[in-house]
C-alpha cells in the first residue's frame, strides 16, 4: 500500500519561511582595498559565525549602481532581532570606522515567498 501523503503543516511553513539580507554600497575610491580587506578578513566570517546565517556572498558591478552588493541567507527574517545578531552588529572599531564611509548605502530584509515547489503541479481542468 502506497504511503499516505502528508499535508504541509502551513503554520510551520510560514514560521521557517527563509529570509535574506541585501546590502549594497558605494565607497570612495580611497577606502575600496580596504573595505575590500575588511570585508574579507572580518565581516563576512563574523556573519557567518552568527547562529541564523546560513551563506554570505559579495558581488561587484559590472552594470549599475551601486558598486558593491552583499547577500546573506537566513534561516528566518527574525534571525536579525537575535541577541546573536546584536552582539555582532558594531562589535568591532572596524566595522565602525567603514560604515561611516559607505555612500548610496541600502540595507533590507526580505523574506522568502517562493512557493513550495514539490506541491502537485496545477492541471488545467479538462473540457467537457
Amino acid at each position: 500500500m502506497p504511503a499516505k501523503r502528508r499535508k504541509p503543516n502551513r503554520r510551520r511553513a510560514k514560521k521557517s519561511r527563509r529570509g535574506l539580507l541585501l546590502v549594497m554600497l558605494d565607497i570612495d575610491p580611497k577606502y575600496e582595498d580596504e573595505l575590500n580587506r575588511w570585508y574579507t578578513k572580518e565581516h563576512l566570517a563574523e556573519r557567518l559565525n552568527c547562529p541564523g546565517f546560513l551563506t554570505a556572498r559579495r558581488f561587484v558591478s559590472v552594470e549599475g549602481k551601486p558598486k558593491y552588493l552583499a547577500i546573506y541567507d537566513l534561516e528566518s527574517p527574525e534571525v536579525m532581532q537575535s541577541e546573536a545578531y546584536k552582539r555582532i552588529r558594531y562589535s568591532s572599531a572596524w566595522t565602525r570606522k567603514m560604515e561611516p564611509r559607505f555612500k548610496n548605502f541600502v540595507r533590507n530584509i526580505y523574506v522568502e515567498i517562493t512557493p513550495d515547489l514539490r506541491r502537485p503541479k496545477w492541471k488545467p481542468p479538462t473540457r467537457p
